[in-house]
């Protein structure tokens, strides 16, 4: 006998609507496409966000170097021969510091007060330094030229060396 026995509802060995039901389970079928695009719109964020961190981690930096330059220039003054000689000597330690760590100010200010600190009934002679930079943003990032501009400014205060010399 060569009968064929057909079974409702199967085709072909598979039941009707397998296939289908395989896709939709496994997630294949019409969304496909969507990590992709997912992908497409997570990225750019994802990728400012790593530029903002740097960015801000860069500015942090250049904060620090000018924090390092007042604290050089008030040390440099402190250790100057005479009272006139701080000034200068402030400034262009302060100006080296900057220099040396890469940090470029567009405009730059280092003020140098000199005073007095009493301490347990002594009086020691001081010296402030203030040093004040404008920095732009463009520069400490590395991008493309922008007109926004951070100042930092740093301060240190040390006592006079008295042993400096004459």
């Amino acid at each position: 006998m060569n009968a064929v026995v057909r079974w409702s509802g199967r085709s072909a060995g598979w039941p009707r609507g397998f296939v289908a039901r395989r896709a939709a389970r496994s997630g294949r079928g019409r969304d496909g496409g969507s990590t992709a695009v997912e992908a497409a719109i997570v990225a750019p964020a994802v990728v400012a966000l790593i530029l903002v961190a740097v960015a801000a981690g860069r500015v942090q930096t250049a904060a620090g170097t000018v924090e390092a330059a007042a604290r050089s220039a008030a040390r440099t003054a402190s250790m100057a021969r005479s009272v006139d000689g701080m000034d200068g000597a402030a400034k262009k330690a302060a100006e080296d510091a900057m220099r040396q760590q890469g940090v470029h100010c567009r405009s730059s200010k280092v003020t140098v007060v000199h005073g007095e600190l009493v301490s347990h009934g002594v009086s020691l002679a001081k010296v402030e330094v203030t040093v004040r930079c404008e920095v732009s943003l463009g520069d400490l990032v590395g991008g493309p030229n922008v007109s926004l501009t951070k100042t930092l400014t740093g301060r240190f205060t040390s006592v006079v060396d008295r042993y400096r010399g004459p």
